[in-house]
């Protein structure tokens, strides 16, 4: 399939959706990487993540953290499908996508992801995370009470060395410097999802899945995303070599790849190579302090002038040499 898009019919809709404690931020590598191929993309803030309003404690359901997330399905026209990208915890407010809006997902891909099946309660899925998890898993990961105290409401941030060993390890340091700064507390909205039932096989269930597993994943054990596989059932599985929970950081081009393939049903347009994606270039010299770009110009004339003024000593130098030599 050429590259290039044979008008809108090619052109596909993916919408993600970040995990506990991130925003939309987390996607801007790969959402630069679909935009580049001439597709469209919509990174989600959810409830008081990333840049959204909202404050955590205006937050008492989960159907409140995933509201932003409806909105953008509410504003699919009925006649487009999207692809649906969720991350970790991202992947159950995708499932309540998948119940209200079944019509308007052409695929479902699980990255890293909670993905439940059409038996058990959402809040069953937690526990089995939950399980067997020790002070070792946790390291310093914040606990924080919030709202009443009869309401036992918690919320968790990832901590600074959390973030580098479990989260992040095989991702640029920038990045994991940027993430330390970005990141919000999450609520675990425990009561909530408590009292959900089971999503439904006539809805959810009936969406098309696909599941991307990154085999150095430290964060939800890759034992367990293959156990939801195994439970749920999906129609691609995929598995990423070398990359970390936080693959759209440490394996983009890779990830972006596998999207493709599955929005084209395994036969998806080959992606550019990296070198190609690079849109911009440092300047070929380094600018003095207190330098502008405007004077970029005198520094070229004055690097051209210490050329030339070397170039002329070095032939005075040989001549008075040969002179010496003759004499």
């Amino acid at each position: 399939m050429n590259r290039k898009m044979a008008g809108e019919k090619q052109q596909k809709h993916f919408v993600l959706v970040h995990g506990a404690c991130h925003g939309a931020w987390c996607w801007y590598k790969l959402q630069s990487l679909l935009e580049a191929e001439g597709h469209r993309v919509t990174a989600i803030d959810l409830g008081a993540s990333g840049i959204n309003p909202k404050k955590l404690d205006e937050l008492r359901t989960f159907a409140d953290y995933t509201q932003p997330l409806f909105d953008v399905m509410e504003s699919i026209p009925p006649d487009e499908k999207i692809v649906l990208v969720g991350h970790s915890l991202g992947g159950m407010n995708m499932a309540f996508a998948m119940e209200k809006y079944p019509q308007k997902i052409s695929v479902a891909v699980f990255i890293a992801a909670m993905m439940p099946d059409t038996v058990h309660t959402p809040i069953y899925f937690f526990e089995q995370v939950l399980e067997g998890i020790t002070n070792e898993d946790i390291l310093d990961n914040q606990f924080i009470p919030i709202g009443r105290p009869e309401e036992h409401g918690m919320s968790m941030l990832f901590g600074p060395l959390f973030t580098s060993s479990k989260l992040y390890q095989l991702c640029p340091p920038e990045d994991v410097v940027l993430a330390k700064d970005l990141m919000r507390p999450i609520s675990n909205f425990w009561d909530d999802l408590s009292n959900k039932g089971a999503f439904s096989n006539e809805k959810y269930g009936s969406v098309k899945r696909a599941y991307i597993i990154p085999d150095e994943d430290k964060t939800l054990k890759v034992e367990y995303q293959r156990w939801q596989i195994k439970n749920v059932g999906a129609s691609m599985v995929i598995e990423m070599k070398y990359a970390d929970h936080m693959a759209m950081i440490s394996k983009p081009h890779e990830l972006c790849q596998h999207l493709l393939d599955i929005a084209w049903d395994g036969k998806g347009p080959r992606l550019r190579p990296a070198k190609d994606f690079i849109i911009s270039f440092p300047p070929q010299f380094p600018l003095k302090a207190g330098w502008n770009e405007a004077e970029r110009g005198d520094r070229h004339v004055y690097n051209l002038i210490y050329i030339l003024s070397f170039l002329l000593s070095l032939s005075l130098s040989l001549f008075l040499v040969l002179f010496l030599f003759k004499f």
